[in-house]
């Protein structure tokens, strides 16, 4: 169950990074309708808190430094590895599509970083962007790495018949799919999120963390490149990773509880 005013104060955060200038009281009832006691009350506890400011007389508010030092201290204390960040980019150069890291977060993949792909017809992603663990290539390769007891859980938990066309539809596909995948060396999507896009993931496991890397993009550009996209990222991971680092270990037998 979501939160109003949690939902609402992370859609001022995401108007203050689009709109990339101070906004007033007035520009913010207009953009989102809300009341004007409500937006006041908001505004006016994050300038109370140090959150915002503003940075001329009665010209707008804007966020203050103290969210970039809050987000530091949080990739301080789990920094993503350089090397995954290095392979995104080898393969971003490489393919042209949308790629990004991603890590598994209950019943959702979360995306760690993502670099866009320049085409004018693309996958677009943002850091935080969750889309559904049992459907994504890149959740299934995710979910290829987990204990069963673990991965069966999700699987009751999750929901089938609400996600694209060619998305499983119940936990037995899911593991169908899990099984081709392991069998393949990658896990593929292609329809199954959202109507008209494609994807390529493979897992990786650093630190004893285990991230998945995808390469994704529309359906007409994609479809035909699935494993030319799985060979790039295993040469960015061995590339990045070192001959120490075997990018097909992780298709030995699924972990047991």
């Amino acid at each position: 169950m979501s939160v109003k005013q949690i939902e609402n104060l992370l859609a001022l955060l995401e108007y203050f990074a689009e709109r990339q200038e101070p906004a007033t009281l007035a520009d913010v009832v207009r953009h989102f309708g809300w009341p004007r006691s409500s937006a006041f009350n908001i505004l006016t506890t994050l300038v109370e808190s140090g959150y915002l400011y503003e940075p001329r007389a009665r010209g707008g508010y804007y966020p203050t430094v103290r969210w970039q030092q809050l987000g530091a201290a949080f990739a301080e204390s789990e920094p993503l590895p350089d090397a995954l960040h290095a392979i995104m980019i080898a393969l971003w150069h490489e393919t042209g599509e949308t790629i990004w890291v991603s890590a598994p977060s209950g019943l959702f993949a979360v995306f760690l970083d993502v670099a866009e792909s320049p085409a004018a017809v693309r996958y677009a992603a943002r850091p935080g962007k969750r889309v559904p663990i049992h459907v994504t290539a890149t959740g299934q390769a995710l979910m290829s790495q987990m204990p069963d007891r673990d991965r069966d859980v999700l699987l009751r938990k999750a929901a089938y018949g609400c996600w694209g066309p060619n998305a499983p539809a119940s936990a037995d596909e899911v593991r169908r799919d899990l099984d081709e995948g392991r069998r393949r060396g990658w896990f593929r999507s292609a329809s199954n999120y959202s109507p008209d896009l494609g994807g390529v993931a493979m897992p990786i496991t650093l630190n004893g963390r285990t991230f998945s890397v995808t390469v994704a993009g529309p359906l007409f550009r994609v479809a035909d490149k699935a494993e030319a996209h799985a060979e790039a990222i295993v040469r960015a991971t061995s590339a990045q990773l070192g001959p120490g680092y075997d990018p097909n270990a992780w298709r030995a037998d699924p972990l047991q509880d």
